[in-house]
């Protein structure tokens, strides 16, 4: 199920979300009724929009929208589990950008345990004719052609998501998340300067594995042949959930760790 909700009760069309893709967006999680991850997905959000130069309203305070989502949503909607997309946008009130006003949208997903691991398992390929930046904006959740772009391919070819490589031509990320290898008991992960997103819900995760000595979490530059070398592949996304990667081209790949892992983890919660 998904609700909308605009700060209004009208779209107005000249907001520069619509027209320019002038916004940003970043993931709440409720879990059994409850924020969870609050603080650092509210720090995250506070971060993006400094870096697009948003004008952030002094109202903006975390108990700001830990009490809207506990009002509007846990006890408005009576919503126990859910990922809720939330977008701040710039308008055009401002004698400059910078000091134009924000308004916000949020929609809202039921999901039945955003620290889950789904049981679809996901078929990826690599996309070569596209490539994301790697730069300070690549990390956020700003408007991405490429996104778009990358989602209409793995429709058009019966993929589930494509990987996306940097201008080096290595690993940055998916079209809506992160990935995750796993060799032995090394974990692999892109960096950020390499494109990948800023992930709340994926740090959650491999602070919790690092804290416990359950894995060796590793940052690297990752080129893409590497993607067949992993016993398994963990795709994290903000915005839609945790999967396991089956399949890239003729490769497959198991699950067991990860689950194992991922189930440690929530247990902590």
């Amino acid at each position: 199920m998904e609700n909308q909700y605009f700060t209004s009760d009208e779209i107005n069309v000249k907001n520069r979300a619509f027209l320019s893709g002038d916004a940003v967006k970043v993931s709440f999680f409720i879990r059994n009724g409850k924020l969870i991850m609050d603080e650092e997905c509210y720090f995250f959000l506070m971060a993006s929009m400094r870096k697009m130069r948003l004008n952030i309203p002094l109202t903006y305070t975390m108990e700001f929208f830990q009490s809207l989502f506990q009002k509007e949503i846990i006890e408005g909607e009576n919503i126990q589990n859910a990922v809720i997309n939330f977008q701040v946008f710039r308008n055009s009130d401002g004698l400059t950008l910078s000091k134009s006003s924000v308004s916000y949208f949020y929609e809202i997903t039921e999901i039945e345990d955003v620290l889950a691991l789904q049981e679809r398992h996901l078929e990826l390929d690599l996309i070569k004719e596209i490539n994301v930046n790697n730069n300070l904006l690549s990390s956020i959740r700003v408007h991405s052609p490429e996104n778009i772009y990358g989602e209409i391919y793995a429709q058009e070819n019966d993929l589930d998501d494509v990987i996306l490589l940097n201008p080096n031509k290595r690993i940055a990320r998916t079209t809506f998340g992160n990935l995750l290898f796993l060799e032995g008991d090394v974990i692999k992960i892109p960096k950020q300067t390499e494109g990948a997103y800023i992930s709340p819900l994926m740090e959650n995760f491999v602070t919790f594995l690092h804290k416990n000595n359950l894995a060796d979490i590793q940052e690297h530059e990752i080129i893409a042949f590497e993607s067949q070398k992993a016993e398994e592949i963990l795709l994290i996304s903000d915005e839609k959930g945790i999967f396991s990667v089956g399949k890239i081209r003729n490769k497959t790949f198991g699950n067991q760790n990860f689950s194992e892992l991922i189930k440690s983890w929530k247990e902590s919660f």
